[in-house]
């Protein structure tokens, strides 16, 4: 007959097992895969172009400035791509320079087309400003996009004919500076997928005209048509095939350059909740993700801390070890580009772990340790294992 102290004994052993397995799967899902991937871009093999894959991005190798006297000088852009997915949500582009509010991005949001610029108020309070122009995106179809903006209002062009009209977005040549980063955030992992055919930056408002004969000519004959009184700041054809730079063809212009891994240009520590949070099913699954993660941590880590009777109280101690490892795990994430560090996982963790260990105090935790006593009961082959969780 097995002794009390040693059925005691196997039984902690047996939880404590469990605990390392599910402590090491939490930080297996959380860290993985641990380093910086390789930059997932490549030359496109059968035209003009760059093709980014799941983790890709490319940078600027200087800072864009586009020089001019006005207050709100006017500006254009003309990007010409075709999205790998329409089922996700990515970074197009986006201008990064440390300490500015004001800082552009173009977004692939499902099937829609969003603009988002940060600006300052009379009141010196930093907002954002975003435009959706819907039903832009479809997989496998090549698309031409012209974003221009003067005059007190900025004009959206799909394929060279008019697909919105915003008076009340702001948006000016200044919102075209910092560093610039394609396919991916400055500040967080959100590649885009797909294949990048041509961009380009202008220092003035397009007419309709313009941006008709640009559309024509750069997707019949690859390169736009573009005089000298158009003021191009950038033009990037794609056309080297080779090579980890991609050169500018306005003289003087700033290249870009594929890094040989993947990164995010500004990594964010633990960004605050009410700035992750996003009215969307995705952030929805991902917090339901990260509360059911940690339940079984929160479960069988208070079942072995009540098994040993060494702590006084294993509800709360449990719940502070939760809460260590879901903030272990953000920290590090900080350091790994394609991991989000933040607080809502931190708040959605420990939660999980606190349903865990209300899990094991009810009748649903003690069916499941009834399991693992008959268990030890089958492979012990003899006697019996009193109760040490009631």
């Amino acid at each position: 007959m097995i002794s009390e102290a040693t059925s005691r004994t196997r039984l902690a052993k047996t939880l404590g097992v469990i605990c390392l397995c599910i402590l090491c799967g939490t930080l297996v899902a959380g860290l993985w895969p641990f380093h910086a991937p390789k930059n997932e871009v490549s030359w496109s093999s059968d035209k003009d172009g760059l093709r980014f894959g799941k983790h890709g991005t490319v940078l600027s190798s200087g800072m864009v400035e586009m020089m001019s006297s006005q207050d709100e000088p006017p500006c254009s852009l003309e990007i010409w791509l075709e999205p790998g997915l329409t089922d996700d949500s990515a970074t197009l582009l986006a201008f990064y320079a440390p300490g500015d509010p004001r800082q552009f991005s173009l977004h692939q949001s499902i099937t829609d087309l969003a603009l988002r610029s940060d600006i300052r108020d009379e009141g010196h309070r930093t907002r954002t400003a975003s435009l959706y122009v819907d039903g832009v995106f479809r997989r496998g179809k090549q698309m031409f996009i012209t974003v221009t903006s003067g005059g007190g209002q900025t004009l959206v062009y799909i394929d060279g004919a008019l697909a919105s009209r915003a008076p009340q977005f702001p948006l000016s040549a200044k919102d075209f500076a910092g560093k610039l980063v394609i396919a991916n955030s400055p500040l967080t992992h959100e590649s885009w997928s797909g294949l990048l055919r041509g961009l380009a930056f202008y220092n003035q408002e397009l007419t309709p005209a313009q941006v008709f004969h640009h559309y024509e000519t750069w997707t019949k004959r690859g390169r736009p048509d573009i005089t000298e009184n158009e003021r191009a700041v950038a033009l990037y054809l794609f056309d080297k095939r080779t090579g980890s730079v991609i050169q500018n063809h306005v003289p003087a212009g700033i290249d870009l350059y594929i890094p040989e891994r993947y990164l995010v240009v500004h990594r964010t520590l633990l960004e605050p909740f009410w700035k992750e949070f996003s009215p969307t099913w995705g952030y929805l699954k991902d917090v339901l993700i990260n509360i059911t993660g940690f339940i079984p941590l929160g479960l069988f880590l208070c079942a072995y801390l009540s098994s040993t009777g060494l702590i006084r109280r294993p509800a709360l101690v449990t719940i502070i070890l939760g809460f260590t490892v879901s903030l272990t795990i953000e920290v590090l994430q900080a350091y790994l580009p394609t991991r989000d560090s933040g607080t809502t996982d931190l708040i959605t963790n420990t939660f999980g772990t606190g349903l865990g260990v209300w899990l094991y105090r009810c009748n649903a935790g003690r069916v499941l340790f009834a399991m693992v006593k008959a268990h030890l009961v089958r492979v012990s082959g003899k006697g019996r294992i009193t109760s040490y969780l009631n």
